[in-house]
């Protein structure tokens, strides 16, 4: 965006491994609550979302925003200017202030939750890494937007249909992501996407990789287990699946399958308000906190903490109680107060039973590898060397 700055190092990272290259994904550093308010930008995300919906590969590194979400770097234009684009499971446009090649005639707005873009759509060159060059990629110039401080853009990589309805005057139209488009043009040669996070150890951690058109074996441990895109709506408008059961410890949280998403843009795990509620009374004290929406535990009650579990396929992927956990270090970062203890996980903002049950976010995926196939239509997940790591104070 042409009046953002750009408040991240410039991660250009391009490793070649046999067919695939990986890219790091960075942490950028700032001061104060900057995390107050996410649990209900989160819910805001969640309700929008549900509302909206009526050959080789290359691996590229991932920087981690602030403890929020990840961000890869992306060369536009020939020759290409770096930008710190927001990695987003959840829609499918990529934008970013260009405005310096060919305009399509066509206009673009589209919503995030609690944020918006509007400008004028271009085509353009798109640098992913130095062999994932693609060629008239069709990108926003974010003439005005919201909500979008710190950060360059999106680099969408949802399911295409998400762009539908996103151009004026051409409504009916849908936009070829970075992913349809480098399949196209010969420069991967499947549809896929592996998604690598960790755990943070500081604000600024370029700790992740993105993996365009394969899957980097190097990044997880055993199998992937595969689920199939769900077809409920509107959860199937996105990447979405259905968990078979869900539970803390020995309570049960659901136990019929159901429909959720899994998304880079979240942050958090979401929970239907009802199973929240279970998950809550479960924790002994512990209460939803309105000054920060996140949920406070007791320090009283986190040596009897329990995993979350979440059967997906025939697989159980537990989230043990570091994952469940706020580092008490990050709290004025989120809003919080010193001295207590928050949680990841937090109501959705709705009830069961809409179709969009649950949101699988970036603190699960910085415990489980993930694929995104567009292809076979489905997801993986499988463990990593940093499933089970321990809590850090």
């Amino acid at each position: 965006m042409r009046s953002l700055a750009s408040l991240f190092a410039i991660v250009l990272l391009a490793t070649s491994v046999s067919a695939f290259v990986s890219i790091p994904l960075t942490r950028f550093q700032r001061l104060g609550a900057y995390l107050k308010g996410l649990p209900d930008a989160d819910r805001a995300r969640a309700s929008f979302l549900k509302n909206r919906a009526s050959t080789g590969a290359t691996t590229v590194p991932a920087t981690n925003l602030v403890y929020v979400q990840y961000t890869t770097s992306v060369g536009i234009s020939s020759p290409p200017t770096y930008y710190n684009l927001v990695v987003d499971t959840g829609s499918s446009n990529t934008f970013c202030g260009t405005g310096i090649t060919i305009p399509t005639g066509e206009t673009v707005n589209v919503t995030y939750g609690l944020g918006y873009i509007s400008g004028i759509e271009y085509l353009d060159q798109v640098t992913l890494a130095p062999n994932l060059v693609i060629i008239n990629q069709s990108i926003g110039d974010a003439l005005s937007y919201a909500d979008f401080e710190g950060v360059d853009g999106i680099i969408g990589v949802g399911p295409v249909i998400l762009t539908q309805g996103t151009l004026s005057p051409d409504t009916n139209a849908t936009i070829l992501t970075v992913t349809n488009n480098a399949v196209s043009q010969g420069l991967i040669y499947d549809q896929v996407l592996g998604i690598y996070f960790a755990p943070a150890n500081n604000s600024s951690d370029t700790n992740g990789e993105i993996t365009y058109g394969s899957i980097d074996s190097s990044l997880y441990e055993g199998e992937l287990t595969y689920t199939p895109v769900t077809k409920t709506f509107p959860s199937a408008y996105y990447w979405g699946i259905n968990i078979t059961s869900a539970t803390y410890g020995n309570k049960i949280v659901f136990l019929k399958s159901t429909a959720g998403i899994v998304d880079t843009g979240t942050t958090q795990v979401l929970l239907a308000d009802d199973f929240f509620d279970v998950y809550r009374s479960s924790i002994p004290g512990a209460t939803l906190d309105k000054s920060t929406g996140l949920i406070t535990i007791p320090p009283s009650s986190i040596p009897y903490m329990q995993p979350l579990n979440f059967t997906i396929g025939d697989t159980i992927f537990s989230m043990d109680v570091a994952a469940q956990l706020i580092p008490t270090d990050q709290n004025e970062a989120w809003g919080g107060v010193a001295g207590k203890q928050y949680g990841v996980v937090a109501n959705l903002g709705t009830l069961s039973g809409q179709g969009l049950d649950f949101i699988i976010g970036q603190k699960f995926m910085e415990r489980y590898y993930v694929v995104f196939d567009a292809d076979n239509n489905c997801v993986g997940f499988a463990f990593m060397n940093n499933t089970f790591s321990k809590y850090m104070e």
